[in-house]
């Protein structure tokens, strides 16, 4: 496998894109405890919620105190979701460290999302690179690509389109690029086609990568983002969530069915797989009937299975 390293972050976004289309709504004490339990478990990146208008998504309401939970933790990565700079004033005052400005490549998807146009979000990320500079601390700026491998409002998203929206971003500043599956199309030649692609306009900008399962691709799709150089990977526990704005998509691959493949494979995330799964106990409790999914925690741990030995901090760099 092409290496660019051992080292691997595993950001888990279930607390804002797992609940965000969910009906329930997870009790703000049920969330600091989830965020306690990762802590505990190794996470160091948490896309903890995201700034929208409480009447939209009553499940990002408490955003606020969520956030500050998180923040009380040393060593760990905070990110907040925004879809405009109403959003990002929002989160700038709240502290996070990263802030992810979601642009669909999808028109369609685009408009049912967040009101605009793909090219009116475009201009919205350039505000909020503004914003960001003239701001004391200045968190980085992540262009979230919408819809990069499919879309089930539009249908097929073409590459030159993935990469001239890619482009734009890059020119109205953003520090870094997420690539999002967020309807769950990707298969793994699209994704070697997309991300080759987008790499050659974006550089080392193309950073991370965000995959939904709704077909079972998400994990081989990840190996393709692996070989591709990417080495920072989204995911929910139990692979709940999904996005509201995309009929018949599912969640996120499952952080605990991720963290298997990237030991089994020698990559460092830091994190304990033996406490991830025991934290699907937590969201059960504070989601009842909630459906969780995820391979690893269906058929059990092999006969056998130790925990890796953490590389050396030489190695893992």
């Amino acid at each position: 496998m092409n290496s660019r390293g051992n080292k691997v972050i595993v950001q888990e976004v279930g607390l804002r894109d797992g609940l965000q289309s969910l009906s329930q709504v997870m009790a703000t004490d049920d969330k600091k405890r989830w965020i306690d339990a990762a802590y505990a478990a190794g996470v160091r990146h948490i896309e903890a919620a995201s700034f929208v208008p409480p009447r939209l998504l009553p499940q990002m309401a408490d955003a606020q105190e969520v956030i500050a939970h998180a923040l009380s933790y040393p060593g760990l990565t905070v990110t907040a979701l925004v879809p405009n700079l109403k959003g990002a004033q929002r989160a700038l005052e709240a502290g996070v460290h990263r802030i992810v400005a979601p642009v669909s490549v999808s028109a369609a998807h685009s408009q049912a999302n967040v009101r605009k146009s793909p090219q009116e979000m475009v201009e919205e990320l350039h505000g909020i690179r503004l914003l960001i500079d003239e701001a004391p601390a200045k968190p980085i700026l992540i262009a979230g690509l919408s819809t990069a491998f499919g879309c089930t409002l539009q249908g097929q998203v073409p590459v030159d389109e993935v990469v001239q929206v890619s482009r734009l971003v890059l020119q109205a500043g953003c520090d870094l690029l997420a690539l999002g599956d967020t309807t769950g199309h990707a298969t793994p030649g699209q994704a070697d086609d997309v991300l080759r692609a987008v790499r050659q306009v974006a550089g080392d900008k193309l950073a991370i990568a965000h995959f939904h399962d709704t077909r079972g691709l998400g994990l081989a799709n990840t190996l393709i983002a692996l070989e591709h150089g990417i080495r920072e990977f989204d995911a929910t526990l139990g692979g709940i969530g999904g996005c509201p704005h995309a009929p018949g998509a599912s969640g996120n691959i499952a952080t605990e069915d991720l963290i298997f493949m990237l030991d089994s494979l020698h990559y460092h995330s830091g994190i304990d797989l033996i406490q991830l799964l025991a934290m699907r106990e937590l969201l059960q409790q504070s989601l009842p009937g909630v459906q969780l999914y995820g391979s690893l925690a269906r058929a059990g741990l092999p006969q056998g299975y130790a925990t890796p030995h953490p590389l050396s901090e030489k190695a893992a760099a």
